[in-house]
């Protein structure tokens, strides 16, 4: 195996290349020139000569990022990316070695479901904006900046919608997309709706746990169709955080699908290394591709559960910590 992947952005989100050929070919990447992803195998009794499968293969946890970016051997941050928190948090650290794959993750999947000259995009993200290094408000800013039509931008909730520029949008023909942290929205729709002329679909992300307000996405989703009169197939989700490059969207109900480089797993939480069946709940694991030059393979701290179709569903956080090959994260600086 050579010591990258050439043709890296063809490469990777190239949906006529099997997963499996690319599993393969960055597992041999990351064993060779990732230092800590190899600790962390090796931790768990492993050798380069185990062969696994994407349903098997370790996954490690995402807090090993709170001690700072992973990077394969040779490869340095252009960017760096942090999580959300409060002052005194330890926040997770990712680094970003090429922005460009970054971009072709967000675009491609991004893209497929909202086609970029077919819409408009406003983003609510309070709180977010205060993250100098929030990986939401960069992917929201280049979304934004890639709308030829000059009327994208960011909204504050206390900031009175311009008439003449909802007037633009419904002369544009095209179609408005909200994308909005799940909190911001519910203070939104404190406030007289806006919208009722203009072609509207909803896209809500982040948590409420800190909230005052906290409710089921259930409940958000029936909410925001009474608040802005639209159907509940016009209300989407997104799924992402700061450790990888790729999103996933739920579009117009609560079950995410993956772009053709992902792969998401639910893993028992008591043996991470084994596949939950569909309808059991367990943590969700993630093999982001376009992570080449971080780490691919993560178990986040997120409860979900698969369907039969291979589709995922968020429940919330999992608060048992008590795993296989933890002891490594806790007793090692990387």
């Amino acid at each position: 195996m050579a010591e990258s992947i050439p043709d890296t952005e063809t490469y990777l989100f190239d949906p006529h290349v099997p997963f499996l050929k690319k599993f393969e070919d960055v597992y041999d990447f990351h064993y060779k020139k990732n230092t800590v992803y190899r600790s962390f195998l090796k931790a768990l009794g492993y050798s380069r000569k185990h062969s696994f499968s994407p349903e098997t293969i370790p996954l490690i946890p995402v807090r090993v990022f709170k001690h700072g970016p992973i990077l394969p051997d040779g490869f340095t941050a252009e960017l760096t990316f942090s999580s959300s928190g409060t002052t005194s948090m330890k926040r997770s650290r990712h680094g970003i070695a090429k922005p460009e794959i970054y971009e072709k993750a967000i675009s491609t999947e991004f893209y497929s479901h909202f086609p970029k000259n077919d819409v408009i995009i406003l983003a609510l993200l309070p709180k977010y904006e205060e993250n100098p290094e929030s990986s939401l408000i960069w992917m929201a800013r280049y979304l934004i900046n890639n709308d030829s039509s000059g009327l994208s931008g960011f909204i504050q909730n206390d900031i009175v919608i311009d008439k003449q520029w909802i007037e633009q949008i419904v002369l544009s023909g095209k179609k408005l997309v909200l994308f909005g942290a799940a909190f911001g929205l519910i203070d939104f729709m404190d406030r007289p709706n806006p919208f009722e002329s203009v072609s509207l679909e909803v896209i809500e992300t982040g948590g409420m746990k800190t909230h005052k307000r906290e409710m089921s996405k259930e409940e958000l989703r029936n909410r925001m169709s009474d608040y802005f009169k639209i159907p509940l197939s016009s209300i989407h989700s997104e799924y992402g955080m700061c450790e990888l490059h790729s999103q996933m969207y739920a579009i117009g109900s609560e079950w995410f699908t993956t772009p053709n480089w992902v792969k998401v797993s639910i893993r028992n939480a008591d043996n991470p290394e084994q596949e939950s069946e569909p309808g059991e709940e367990g943590k969700i694991g993630i093999i982001d591709m376009a992570n080449l030059y971080s780490c691919p393979f993560l178990l986040t701290n997120d409860r979900g559960v698969m369907n039969k179709h291979g589709q995922f569903r968020v429940l919330g956080r999992w608060d048992k910590e008590n795993m296989r090959g933890c002891n490594f994260l806790i007793d090692t600086e990387v």
